[in-house]
C-alpha cells in the first residue's frame, strides 16, 4: 500500500513538473506577446510619429528614436512602417529600413491592432502591430515590435532547476507524509483492509438513506458536508446542495441561522414549508471532532392540527388578558358594557351586543329574570343594522332562547341560524332582517355575576367566516363572567353613588329659608366619581342678618356625607349662639379635631385612619349696616360684583384647614356691600377642575361673573356653563346672594343714658315710632319689653347703652350694652321682689337671645307683625300671678 502511494506520488510528480513546464512556457509566450503590444503602443502614442511618418525622410527621423526604445524595452525588434508594410525605420539585428513585413496589413489600414505568432527575418517570433494615426484619425502606418520564441524558452530554461528541486522536495514530503498516514490508518482501522473498510461503509450509507430522520452536517464554514435523502425531501433541497454554502440553498432565514450556528438545540418545532420539523442540533467537536454541526430533521407534520388548536388557545389566553385590563376599567355601566363588546370585535366575533336589566342602571339588584332589558352597547355594526339601537327598551318573548338563558342562566349556542326554524317564527319579519344582514351564527350568554343574572351579551359572525362551535361557547362564557363582574362592580358603585348622593342631597337645605336680607341663589353638582362631602347653608340670625356657610368635607362617599352632616349641625348650632365668625369657626375647628382622635382611637389596629378634615366660609351679612364679616378656614375666598358689574375677590385671611389648626385663632375680614352686590361663595370643584389650574379657574370664574345680570339665578347658571363639563370630577357648590339694605325708615335708634327715669321717656319714643308704622297693637307688649330690657341693662349692664327697633318680617328690640354678662331666664320664688323681667320678655316675643360683640352684649327680643299683642287682661296676669305662687 505505501510502495503504491509512493509510486503514485511519482507519477504525479513526472506530470506536474512536465505541467509546470508547458505552463510556464505559454505563460512566457503570453508574456510577450503583451509586452510586444505594450512596446508598440507606447511609441505609436509618442508625439510627432504620424508628422514623421509623413515627412519626405521619415528614416532620418524615427531610426534613431526606434532604435533607442528596442534598447529600453528589451524586445528583438522594433520598427516603424507605412502604408504599405515598408519598415520606415527598424531595429534589429538581422534587417534594415526598407524591409517588407510580411504580415497582413489589411486589419491595420482599418485601425484595428494585431498580434501573431509568425515567422520573420529573426525567425520564429512573436509580434505585435499598432496602427498611427494622424491627426484626423487616418492611418498613415503602423508600428510593429516582437520577441523571438527563442529567448522565450531561454526563460523557460532559467526556472526549469528551481522547478525540478521544488519537484524533488514536494516528492519527499509527500512520501514522508504517506508513511505517517498509513501508520496512523493501519492504527484507526486496526487493521482493517480495504474491502472490510468498504463493506462497513457501504453498510453505514444504507443506514443513513433509508432511515425516516433526516440528518445534515455543516462545516466550520457553513457549507453543507452531508444531507441524506430524508433531509433532501424534508428541506427540498436542490440536487446540488452539498458542498454549497447553506446561506445559498434558499431555505427559511430561521432554519439557515440554525444550521450556521453551531449552537446545541433539543427538538425545536420549526415550520418549514407546509411542514412541522423538530430539530436537534449537536456541535461535532465536542470529542475532538472537526468544527461543525450534525443536525437531525423529523417531521411533525400531523401534529400541525393539535399546533393550530394551541395557537387558538394563546390567541384566546391573549384576548383574555386583553379583556382583563380593559373591561371595567371606569365605574360606569355603559361603558363597561360597550368595553365587552370593543374586546369581542373583530378578534373573537364579527358583532357583540349587550343587553342588561333595566334595574341594573339604578344600581339595583334584579330580583328574577325579568324580559324588559336595554340596549346597551353595539360593536361592529352599521346604520343597516336590524336589530334594536344602543339606547332602546326592549321586551323579549317567553320562548325565546334569549329569555330562556336569562331564566336558567344558560349560554346559546346556534351554529347555523338559517336551520333554527322557531327561532324565524316568532319574529319572521325581524329574523329575516337578520339573515339578509349575513348573520350566519350566534351565542347568546348570560352575564351573571355573584349568582345574579345582570344581562345577556350575543355574539354574532357573518356566514362568510368560520361559525361558531362548542370551543367558542366555553370562551364566550368565560368572557362574559370576567365581564359581569365588572358590570356588578360598576352596578354597586352606581348604588353607592346614589345612595351617597341621596344621603348628600336630604342633609343640604332643600329651600332657602325666607330672609330679606338676601336674595339668594345656589347649584350643587355631585361628581360623578363619588359624592365629595361639599355643602352650602342659608342661615337667617337675629336683627335680619344672615349666614352664609360653604364647606367642604375631605374625602369621598358615604363617610363624607356623614361627615359633612354632623359639621352643618354643628354649623347650625355655633350660629344659634349668635357667635363671631372667627370664634365659629374655632369650635369647628376643635369638634374636627376632637372627631379625628375618636375615630384614630377607634381604628386604632388599622395601619391608618381617615382624617376627617375640612374646609369652611362662613360669612355674616347685616343688611341695616351694609356689612359682610367673614372668615375661612383652608377654603377659597369668596367673590364680590358689584352694581357696575366689577369683579374683586376680597383679601380674607387664610386659616388653616378644619383640623389642623391646632387651636390658633382665626381672622376675621369685613366689607362694605353696597345694595345690589352679589357675593358668589363657592368650592374648589368650580375653579380647580382638571382642565386647568386654580389661577386659570378663578380668571374663568371673574370673567362668567361680569358677563351676568343681577338674578343670582341667572349668574349661577352662566357660571357653572361656562367653567364645568357635563361630569365634574369633584363636588361642586356655588352659592350667589344678593344684598339689599335696610330702609332707614325701619330702623329706630335711641341712646340710653345712665338715669333710670330715662327708661319712660323710651317708652314714649317707642310708642310714637309703632304708631308711625301702623303698629298699635304691639305697643303694650313693646313698652314692656323694652322697660324690662332697657332697667336690666342700667342696673346690671354698662355703659354704652342703646336701644335699637327694626321693622322687618317682624318687630325686633335689641338693647345694647357694654357688659359681657349675659341674664338669665329663672322662677322667681315667691319671697323675691325681682327676676320676672326675662319672663315677660319670654312670654310677649316669639324668640328672644343674646349676642356678643366686641363692646359687650346685645340683648334682642322679636315679635311676629301678623298677631295683635296681649294686654293686660289677658291671661298674662296669670302667668305673672303664678310666679308668686311657685
Amino acid at each position: 500500500m505505501f510502495l503504491l502511494q509512493v509510486v503514485i506520488a511519482l507519477l504525479l510528480a513526472v506530470g506536474a513538473v512536465a505541467l509546470l513546464v508547458m505552463t510556464t512556457q505559454r505563460d512566457s509566450a503570453r508574456d510577450a506577446g503583451h509586452r510586444s503590444v505594450a512596446v508598440a503602443q507606447g511609441f505609436a502614442s509618442s508625439p510627432g510619429l504620424a508628422a514623421a511618418l509623413t515627412s519626405g525622410d521619415p528614416t532620418a527621423t524615427l531610426q534613431p528614436r526606434v532604435v533607442e526604445a528596442q534598447k529600453q524595452a528589451h524586445v528583438d525588434f522594433v520598427g516603424v512602417l507605412n502604408r504599405d508594410g515598408v519598415y520606415e525605420a527598424l531595429a534589429s539585428p538581422v534587417n534594415r529600413p526598407g524591409y517588407r513585413s510580411n504580415t497582413d496589413f489589411r486589419p491595420l489600414l482599418a485601425g484595428r491592432t494585431v498580434m501573431e505568432e509568425a515567422t520573420g527575418g529573426l525567425g520564429p517570433q512573436i509580434r505585435a502591430y499598432v496602427p498611427v494615426r494622424d491627426a484626423d484619425g487616418r492611418v498613415v502606418g503602423a508600428v510593429g515590435a516582437g520577441v523571438t520564441l527563442e529567448h522565450v524558452g531561454e526563460r523557460v530554461t532559467e526556472q526549469l532547476p528551481a522547478v525540478l528541486g521544488a519537484t524533488a522536495a514536494a516528492v519527499a514530503v509527500t512520501t514522508g507524509t504517506a508513511a505517517l498516514l498509513s501508520r496512523r490508518l493501519w492504527r484507526q482501522t486496526r487493521g482493517l483492509g480495504p474491502a472490510e473498510i468498504t463493506r462497513m461503509y457501504d453498510h453505514h450509507d444504507a443506514v443513513l438513506h433509508s432511515v425516516r430522520e433526516g440528518v445534515v452536517i455543516v462545516g466550520e464554514d457553513g457549507r453543507l458536508l452531508l444531507a441524506n435523502d430524508e433531509a433532501r425531501r424534508l428541506l427540498e433541497l436542490p440536487a446540488d446542495a452539498q458542498g454549497r454554502p447553506v446561506a445559498d440553498l434558499g431555505l427559511d432565514p430561521r432554519i439557515t441561522g440554525l444550521l450556521t450556528s453551531c449552537r446545541t438545540v433539543t427538538d425545536q418545532v420549526y415550520l418549514v414549508g407546509d411542514r412541522l420539523l423538530a430539530v436537534n442540533v449537536r456541535p461535532t467537536d465536542a470529542r475532538g471532532g472537526p468544527a461543525g454541526s450534525a443536525v437531525t430533521l423529523r417531521d411533525t407534520t400531523e401534529l400541525r392540527a393539535l399546533a393550530g388548536r394551541a395557537e387558538a388557545a394563546l390567541d384566546r389566553l391573549t384576548l383574555l388578558y386583553e379583556a382583563g385590563t380593559r373591561i371595567g376599567t371606569t365605574l360606569d355601566v355603559t361603558r363597561t358594557a360597550q368595553d365587552l363588546t370593543d374586546v369581542a370585535v373583530p378578534r373573537f366575533a364579527d358583532i357583540a351586543a349587550v343587553m342588561l336589566l333595566e334595574p341594573v342602571f339604578k344600581g339595583e339588584e334584579p330580583p328574577d329574570a325579568r324580559t324588559v332589558m336595554r340596549r346597551t352597547a353595539v360593536s361592529g355594526t352599521d346604520s343597516s343594522w336590524p336589530l334594536y339601537p344602543v339606547g332602546e327598551r326592549l321586551r323579549l318573548g317567553p320562548d325565546t332562547p334569549m329569555t330562556v338563558n336569562l331564566a336558567h342562566g344558560n349560554a346559546v349556542l346556534v351554529s347555523d341560524l338559517t336551520s333554527e326554524h322557531d327561532w324565524r317564527a316568532r319574529s319572521p319579519e325581524r329574523a329575516q332582517g337578520i339573515l339578509d344582514h349575513g348573520i350566519g351564527s350566534l351565542i347568546t350568554v348570560p352575564l351573571r355575576a355573584r349568582g345574579v343574572v345582570l344581562g345577556l351579551a350575543d355574539f354574532w359572525r357573518y356566514r362568510g367566516t368560520e361559525p361558531f362551535q362548542k370551543d367558542d361557547l366555553s370562551f364566550a362564557e368565560e368572557l362574559a363572567a370576567r365581564a359581569a363582574v365588572a358590570i356588578d362592580n360598576a352596578r354597586r358603585y352606581t348604588r353607592e353613588h346614589t345612595m351617597a348622593v341621596t344621603l348628600q342631597r336630604s342633609l343640604l337645605p332643600r329651600a332657602v329659608p325666607e330672609q330679606s336680607a338676601l336674595d339668594v341663589a345656589h347649584r350643587y353638582l355631585p361628581s360623578h366619581a363619588g359624592v365629595c362631602g361639599d355643602w352650602f347653608d342659608v342661615i337667617p340670625l337675629p336683627g335680619t342678618r344672615v349666614a352664609l356657610v360653604v364647606g367642604d368635607v375631605v374625602g369621598r362617599g358615604l363617610h363624607a356625607s356623614a361627615t359633612m352632616g354632623r359639621l352643618r349641625t354643628a354649623v347650625h348650632n355655633f350660629s344659634a349662639l349668635d357667635l363671631a365668625p372667627d370664634e365659629l369657626l374655632a369650635h369647628l375647628d376643635e369638634l374636627v379635631a376632637r372627631t379625628d382622635t375618636e375615630e384614630r382611637a377607634d381604628e386604632a389596629e388599622e395601619a391608618e385612619a381617615d382624617i376627617t378634615g375640612a374646609t369652611c366660609l362662613y360669612a355674616v351679612y347685616d343688611p341695616v349696616s351694609g356689612v359682610c364679616t367673614m372668615a375661612r378656614a383652608g377654603h377659597p375666598g369668596p367673590a364680590v360684583v358689584t352694581p357696575d358689574g366689577a369683579v374683586t375677590f376680597p383679601d380674607v385671611p387664610l386659616s388653616p384647614p378644619l383640623g389642623l389648626g391646632g387651636g390658633a385663632p382665626f381672622e376675621t375680614a369685613t366689607i362694605r356691600l353696597p345694595e345690589g352686590s352679589r357675593l358668589a361663595l363657592f368650592t374648589d370643584g368650580l375653579i380647580e377642575e382638571h382642565r386647568h389650574d386654580p389661577d386659570t379657574g378663578l380668571s374663568l370664574l371673574r370673567r362668567a361673573l361680569a358677563r351676568t345680570g343681577p338674578d343670582p339665578d341667572e349668574t349661577c347658571r352662566t357660571v357653572i356653563e361656562d367653567l364645568l363639563p357635563d361630569r365634574p370630577a369633584d363636588d361642586v357648590v356655588l352659592l350667589v346672594a344678593r344684598t339689599r339694605i335696610t330702609d332707614p325708615g325701619q330702623v329706630a335708634e335711641w341712646d340710653v343714658p345712665s338715669d333710670p327715669a330715662a327708661v319712660s321717656r323710651l317708652r314714649y319714643e317707642v310708642s310714637r315710632r309703632l304708631d308711625s308704622w301702623g303698629l298699635p297693637l304691639l305697643s303694650f307688649s313693646t313698652e314692656l319689653m323694652v322697660s324690662e330690657l332697657v332697667t336690666n341693662a342700667l342696673r346690671h349692664g354698662s355703659q354704652p347703652v342703646r336701644l335699637r327697633l327694626l321693622l322687618d318680617s317682624s318687630l325686633i328690640c335689641e338693647v345694647a350694652d357694654g357688659s359681657s354678662t349675659s341674664p338669665h331666664l329663672r322662677r322667681a320664688r315667691l319671697t323675691d321682689e325681682g327676676g320676672r323681667g326675662l319672663f315677660l320678655v319670654a312670654r310677649f316675643a316669639r324668640r328672644w337671645g343674646t349676642r356678643y360683640t366686641s363692646r359687650g352684649k346685645v340683648i334682642w327680643a322679636e315679635q311676629p307683625l301678623d298677631q295683635p299683642a296681649e294686654g293686660p287682661e289677658t291671661d298674662t296676669a296669670d302667668a305673672l300671678l303664678a310666679q308668686w305662687e311657685a
